[in-house]
């Protein structure tokens, strides 16, 4: 039995789905602060299996352990957290206080439990921006926002109690930038409010819900002059989770692991390609560069193919193909139900 926390988000709801495709046992945890009820029937009926759901928050501790006193479940995949970056900045304390005491809670329930397995999703955000591209997991650490910083202190609050429980083991995910929507077009990113991130902000402008898009940027020493980044399509970082377990439960300690493509591909490039395979134009506009943004960034991710035995599988096409399935067949994310 598998506990995932957040798993009605984005990539928590597609990780369900590889996990019950892969023959897991799981139940689900979420308070939909940042998700929809919808996602988690749209996982059952992508599947074709049923699963237990607990609208619980994390960070409230007894909801956790009844939880896990019902269901005693061998490992946890956690994903529940808030996310956005520019937000994380105006509201800290709240970033802090719900990403992090999340984490000792789960973590203090997991003891109770002896349950000694955990898959936590962090970020590529916990790399510093003084480093040389590929960034490996042995790049240097340094965050520039609250939300980066979250994932650096629950990386290091995870490391400490697996080397106190001595005979428990993690698996630090470090994302790097997940684009796409399951194939079925059922389930996909659905932001609240305008979106943080490149791909639903264009796929948003696409079918009209913004004017236009706008490219922070055009004079970076890149391929074209915008940002570049390593996009993963989200079945693919769900897979990553599925291969995850499986190391987890084989080692001990904490394993801090890429997921990305290894590939850098630049905002007009995203731009360029979601207009060919899609045939539709996407008007946007250059706007100055935002404060903190890397020219370039992406992962080697050869420890994820060594240790996992995982490598990304689908293409940059096919990620914007799956967006705009999803973004047409929902242009008000879940809500259209």
């Amino acid at each position: 039995m598998i506990l995932v926390t957040g798993g009605a988000g984005y990539i928590g709801s597609h990780t369900c789905v590889e996990l019950l495709k892969n023959g897991y046992d799981i139940v689900v945890a979420d308070n939909f602060s940042n998700s929809q009820p919808e996602a988690i029937e749209r996982v059952k009926k992508i599947a074709g299996k049923d699963f237990d759901f607990h609208q619980i928050d994390v960070c409230d501790e007894d909801a956790l352990d009844k939880v896990c006193s019902k269901y005693q479940p061998e490992c946890v995949i956690h994903f529940a957290g808030l996310k956005a970056v520019g937000e994380s900045v105006s509201l800290p304390l709240s970033y802090y206080e719900n990403n992090v005491v999340s984490t000792i809670k789960l973590l203090k329930v997991m003891k109770k439990h002896d349950i000694k397995h955990i898959i936590f999703s962090s970020s590529a955000t916990v790399y510093s921006a003084n480093n040389t591209m590929p960034l490996t997991e042995d790049s240097n650490l340094g965050c520039s926002n609250p939300y980066g910083w979250t994932k650096y202190m629950c990386e290091q609050i995870i490391t400490d109690a697996m080397f106190a429980a001595k005979n428990g083991s993690a698996v630090l995910l470090r994302y790097f930038n997940p684009i796409g929507a399951h194939e079925s077009g059922l389930i996909g990113e659905d932001p609240l409010g305008i979106p943080n991130n490149l791909l639903p902000f264009l796929a948003q402008t696409a079918v009209g819900k913004h004017k236009e898009l706008l490219v922070y940027g055009n004079d970076y020493d890149t391929v074209d002059g915008t940002g570049v980044r390593d996009y993963i399509h989200v079945s693919d970082l769900a897979a990553g989770h599925v291969a995850a377990i499986k190391y987890c439960q084989s080692v001990n300690g904490t394993h801090a692991i890429n997921l990305g493509s290894g590939q850098g591909i630049s905002v007009l490039q995203m731009v360029n390609t979601f207009e060919k395979v899609n045939n539709i134009k996407v008007p946007y506009r250059i706007a100055e560069r935002r404060p903190g943004d890397l020219a370039t960034c992406y992962a080697d991710p050869s420890k994820a193919a060594r240790l996992l035995h995982w490598r990304t599988e689908k293409t940059l096409e096919e990620a914007l193909i799956d967006t705009w399935r999803w973004q047409t067949g929902n242009p008000n994310g879940y809500t259209t139900s």
